[in-house]
């Protein structure tokens, strides 16, 4: 099994290694910050040209994901496009891949910062939305038992830095799951002072690893764009 199985707040997850989380008693498939489009965006905004696969390659990953866990419900937490312009410059081809990964089943978007508005490709749009025990919002908060996304978290372990969830009793954010994302240090003080002592990171990769935060090192500043 390339999964990592446990417990948060009462209720069952599964990270997969791709960055997705699996809630098996609901049924329910998790990802967070697609920014489909990005190469788009990047385009429209500064000239720059970017290989133009993004989106083919992210929606393979959520398509393998689909087919392994079965869902009856997904949820996109947000950033699922780099700005709403990309959602309405999306392919057609792209549009009707995302069509029939929608077919038969639930989809909502939750509300990002970079998508705050609704989009036109089928779903629910939502600002947040609760499942068994769980909050599902795109920025972390002061609630508790919260999943969220937005920080992009990667962390480093024996010189190597992978995409990686962080969770403790309290909150659990999840990696991008784009193909065009960065990502923001599990040792930043911005994600330091999310968490607790007992933190722990799950990496991504071909299996989902965890692996306690050690809390005593030096923190890193925040800085750079990791979205």
């Amino acid at each position: 099994m390339t999964d990592y199985a446990f417990d948060f707040n009462g209720t069952a997850c599964r990270a997969l290694p791709s960055g997705g989380l699996f809630l098996p008693t609901h049924k329910v498939l998790c990802v967070s910050d697609l920014h489909l489009g990005k190469s788009d965006r990047i385009a429209r905004r500064s000239g720059m040209m970017l290989p133009p696969y993004e989106v083919h390659e992210t929606l393979t990953k959520l398509e393998t994901d689909i087919e392994a866990t079965q869902p009856q419900t997904i949820i996109c937490l947000g950033d699922s496009f780099d700005d709403l312009d990309a959602a309405l410059d999306l392919p057609d081809d792209m549009r009707m891949w995302l069509a029939r990964l929608q077919a038969g089943r639930a989809w909502v978007w939750i509300e990002g910062n970079h998508d705050p508005g609704p989009v036109a490709l089928g779903g629910t749009h939502l600002r947040d939305i609760s499942i068994g025990t769980l909050i599902f919002q795109h920025i972390a908060s002061q609630a508790v038992a919260e999943v969220s996304g937005h920080y992009h978290p990667k962390h480093r372990v024996a010189g190597r830095s992978r995409p990686a969830f962080l969770y403790d009793g309290k909150r659990l954010i999840m990696p991008a799951y784009g193909a065009y994302t960065g990502g923001l240090s599990s040792n930043t003080d911005v994600l330091r002072n999310l968490f607790s002592e007992q933190t722990i990171a799950i990496l991504t990769g071909p299996k989902a690893i965890p692996v306690p935060v050690a809390k005593n090192r030096r923190p890193v500043r925040s800085g750079g764009r990791f979205y």
